[in-house]
């Protein structure tokens, strides 16, 4: 097997111009594009396509977000995703939207933090949750497209169970290390030996945990929080992961730009 590859997450917007130009000064050929589904009627994805390819930039991923979402374990389990009562019937027309709107860019993968799974099956939030996100994985199944769930707000074993219950082929999911640890929901480690070959792609990411009064843990650059890369890759590597690591900083600026590099640096040697 050979090296992983790394890429960059960037935002995707109308001038896609200055995105593209930070993941190749950056020195990445490879991004996950975020786009609000809110916002997908004012970007024209062909544009977004050509452009990816005058920059040679493969664009692997692309993130849904929806507007309005709170991401903390406060307010998050009535603000996020499709699991969110409240919004979900809005949500889930914006979501076969924005599959059409995805495979119009030419890509095949699609990531989404669908919100707080209850860990009760018999939650009725979770029975009724299913059939709502099996339209969503049905839709992307007819576009030929892999819906992959982010992970960090449920814990392993619930994520687990929902796509056994959803029943499809088409799924998969984006490991976030970080955000399993940041909710306080599991090791890393142990979520891997969980989800095994439905692993596709991880954020390169790192975080702290919550303290008891905190509704969300620390995220902090690679190397200075509490995961494990060089067993969590060599975990990932053992069960045939051969996706990209995509680098998440949830800053910006300098630092963001210095904290990206030395997350490369970091992580080269275990790739």
């Amino acid at each position: 097997m050979g090296k992983l590859r790394f890429g960059l997450i960037v935002r995707g917007k109308k001038e896609i111009e200055e995105s593209f130009e930070k993941v190749v000064s950056l020195n990445f050929s490879l991004c996950q594009l975020g786009f609000l589904a809110e916002e997908i009627d004012l970007i024209d994805p062909y544009y977004i396509r050509k452009k990816a390819e005058n920059y040679g930039v493969e664009i692997f991923s692309v993130f849904l977000l929806f507007k309005g979402q709170i991401f903390n374990n406060k307010d998050g389990p009535e603000t996020m995703g499709l699991v969110a009562p409240k919004y979900r019937e809005e949500r889930l027309k914006l979501s076969l939207k924005f599959s059409d709107f995805v495979k119009e860019m030419g890509v095949k993968n699609i990531v989404c933090h669908v919100g707080f799974i209850p860990d009760d099956e018999e939650n009725p939030i979770y029975k009724t949750f299913i059939p709502v996100m099996k339209k969503v994985v049905e839709k992307c199944k007819e576009n030929g497209q892999i819906f992959c769930f982010e992970t960090g707000q449920e814990l392993p074993s619930t994520l687990k169970r929902i796509i056994i219950d959803i029943g499809m082929d088409n799924i998969g999911i984006n490991l976030d290390p970080a955000n399993l640890i940041l909710y306080g929901k599991a090791n890393p480690i142990d979520a891997v030996e969980i989800f095994g070959e439905y692993v596709k792609s991880m954020h390169g990411k790192d975080g702290l945990w919550p303290n008891r009064d905190e509704y969300l843990g620390k995220e902090v650059p690679i190397g200075e929080g509490m995961v494990n890369f060089p067993l969590l890759l060599r975990r990932l590597k053992k069960i045939g992961f051969n996706g990209p690591i995509i680098i998440e900083r949830e800053i910006s600026g300098e630092k963001q730009i210095e904290d990206i590099k030395k997350a490369v640096e970091y992580l080269s040697p275990y790739i």
